[in-house]
């Protein structure tokens, strides 16, 4: 049976611990994983400070994006973890040189330069209000109820990135190799396997 509703993990990892890559410090809070009527959800906090040259990017009127990827993972003896779900989260914050207000842009969905598509929009007076918003995650569904398996081995992978692939192309070709740019996160999380009900004798005892 699925975890009872609204039961926390709080798995804070040991052996899985984060891994920036070579650039910015990404320190991360949590993240902590709860079950809520059966569907899976994802809460954590980031802290970093935008390197210079992003900043100055984004004061220049450049647009930048960052991506939140979780997949939940079922484990096999027999070969490689199989992703049984995957959520995304896309964030693209751009400054309005007209009213001085910082726009947010968040959707399932990529956000591409030819539109926004479905996308919630934020404004905000200032970088650093902008930034708490899009370095916090909270209660992010990240797989339902039927997607999960509560008799076998489970593993949330959570990573968090700043997108250049999404820069204009000039600019794409400046930031690589640029340890400005470089600015992401990774983790795993264990999920316990529900107990057996009690009724049930183990497996390996004769009734």
């Amino acid at each position: 049976m699925l975890l009872a509703a609204g039961l926390a993990l709080c798995l804070l990892f040991g052996a899985g611990a984060a891994r920036a890559s070579d650039g910015v410090g990404v320190d991360l809070t949590g993240p902590q994983v709860e079950q809520d009527e059966g569907d899976l959800y994802l809460s954590t906090r980031l802290s970093f400070d935008l390197p210079a040259a992003v900043e100055d990017a984004l004061y220049k009127g450049i647009a930048v994006h960052f991506v939140a990827d979780a997949e939940v993972m079922r484990a096999r003896w027999y070969w490689s973890d199989r992703k049984i779900a995957s959520a995304h989260r896309y964030m693209r914050l751009a400054y309005l040189p007209l009213t001085r207000r910082w726009r947010l842009n968040t959707s399932s969905e990529p956000i591409v330069s030819s539109g926004l598509g479905v996308a919630l929009t934020q404004h905000y007076e200032t970088l650093e209000d902008a930034m708490a918003v899009v370095q916090r995650i909270s209660h992010w569904r990240i797989a339902t109820a039927a997607e999960l398996d509560a008799g076998a081995r489970q593993s949330v992978r959570f990573r968090f990135r700043l997108d250049v692939s999404q820069l204009p192309r000039a600019l794409q070709l400046g930031a690589l190799g640029g340890s400005d740019w470089v600015l992401s996160v990774e983790r795993r999380i264990d999920l316990p396997k529900d107990d057996p009900p009690k009724d049930d004798p183990p497996k390996d005892v004769e009734p």
